[in-house]
């Protein structure tokens, strides 16, 4: 499965949001599901799945604005 497709999955399982989720939807300020609580979640869920560890200091609004950016900093992390 393509990494995008992972990590939608998991933004669909921990958000359960009303709305879909595609690589182009905006998280912060436009679902009301993300919250802190679900970006503690979707970081532990992430660093289960792929094996990597997020520290403190690398996480900021940028990480989470989209799916897209969301991505990028998976990718960054996996190379």
């Amino acid at each position: 499965m393509p990494l995008q497709n992972q990590i939608i999955e998991i933004l669909n399982g921990t958000l359960q949001a009303k709305q879909e989720i595609s690589a182009e939807t905006a998280l912060l300020g436009t679902i009301p599901e993300f919250d802190s609580m679900a970006v503690i979640t979707i970081i532990t869920a992430l660093e289960d799945r792929f094996g990597f560890t997020v520290d403190d200091d690398e996480i900021d609004a940028s990480v989470f604005e989209t799916v897209g950016s969301l991505v990028a900093f998976v990718e960054r992390k996996l190379a």
